[in-house]
């Protein structure tokens, strides 16, 4: 079985976080690590080139393959901020209702500008997914 691509590492938060060219998606970026860091009470660590993940829960899926995987973590791209619930969203439908503009992929959250959702709504699903992953 291949070995999956995006992994944790060592990588410097800091410096990836620095590095995020558009000076409004960087100050997002760095407000989602302070809200997932005081939700988890980890710091967070690089997975991959470009996703700063919290926490890490071991998946086995029914096909067998298991892996670890971050918890909650995020990604400052181009178009957006990607957010990563290891869960899925499927349980948080009434949440997500009361955010404000986004979209959805399977796991991911996407949002433009961090000014245009509730953060306490934000901080609120993601303290639940941390919470869900916990009792897993």
């Amino acid at each position: 079985m291949a070995e999956m691509k995006t992994q944790a590492n060592d990588r410097d938060v800091d410096a990836f976080l620095d590095s995020v060219e558009d000076p409004k998606r960087r100050a997002d970026a760095k407000a989602v690590r302070e809200l997932m860091a005081e939700v988890t009470g980890e710091r967070g660590q690089m997975w991959g080139d470009s996703i700063v993940g919290f926490g890490t829960q071991h998946l086995r899926y029914p096909s067998g393959r298991e892996i670890d995987w971050l918890v909650v973590g995020f990604s400052p791209r181009k178009q957006n901020t990607t957010i990563y619930l290891t869960e899925g969203f499927e349980a948080h439908e009434e949440v997500l209702h009361r955010l404000g503009p986004h979209s959805l992929g399977k796991s991911c959250l996407y949002v433009k500008r961090l000014d245009d959702v509730d953060a306490s709504v934000l901080r609120e699903l993601v303290t639940a997914a941390v919470a869900r992953a916990g009792e897993a």
